[in-house]
């Protein structure tokens, strides 16, 4: 856990990882997501840029008491890149709270990196139909995240482009918290009246270590191997 704190305090040199505010249910989700393969990011700050960099990241991981992300919007990371841009659209559609942005990201980036569905990219595993409902054709919000841009002034926003940026260069060896099969995720709280996805019922559950994430399993299920 220190070692993790460590590389998403890295850009600020500092740590500010404490429990994000309970927010609204997850999105609802049809499959897994996918990641593209991670990129160079440029991820080192500036002495000038170093103060906006510690607001950055604890916005990402907000105290739970006092002045927090739902309410001061703090500088998006610099110099980023369009893998990163479209997975936080990805991670931000399906929930605000950081630790579960930081799940969904590696299942996205899982996909990514094991080609799922024959999508190599960020982008093509975010708009592969009917994966992330977000961005399914017709979906009512899939025009805004689509429009999403680093400098939108919204705070659980800026906190999903660090937690992307972080998920996107982190080594994956010491750093994934699932096997990199793990491809799928569903909310039960966002698919209440429908059915559980078939691949769910294959089995294949995966539980991030709960020393390191408290998953609500009513918001988030982890599968692996599913197709």
């Amino acid at each position: 856990m220190n070692a993790r704190r460590s590389i998403l305090g890295a850009a600020a040199g500092v740590l500010l990882l404490a429990p994000a505010p309970v927010l609204e249910a997850p999105g609802s989700v049809e499959a897994p997501r996918e990641a593209t393969a991670p990129g160079p990011d440029a991820c080192a700050a500036s002495p000038t840029d170093r103060r906006g960099s510690v607001n950055a990241l604890r916005a990402a991981f907000a105290p739970a008491e006092g002045p927090s992300s739902d309410t001061v919007a703090v500088a998006p990371p610099l110099n980023l890149e369009g893998p990163t841009l479209w997975l936080a659209r990805a991670i931000y559609s399906e929930t605000k709270l950081p630790h579960e942005q930081e799940l969904v990201a590696w299942v996205v980036r899982n996909r990514v990196e094991t080609a799922y569905r024959g999508r190599r990219t960020y982008r093509a595993v975010v708009l592969d139909p009917y994966q992330f409902s977000a961005f399914n054709p017709g979906a009512a919000k899939r025009a805004r995240y689509l429009r999403l841009q680093p400098e939108a002034p919204l705070p659980r926003w800026r906190q999903a482009l660090w937690v992307a940026r972080y998920v996107r260069h982190a080594e994956g060896r010491a750093y994934r918290p699932f096997p990199v099969e793990t491809r799928h995720f569903y909310s039960e709280r966002s698919m209440r009246g429908r059915a559980v996805p078939y691949w769910a019922e294959r089995g294949g559950f995966v539980a991030p270590d709960p020393g390191r994430y408290a998953v609500d399993e009513r918001r988030f299920r982890f599968f692996k191997q599913a197709s």
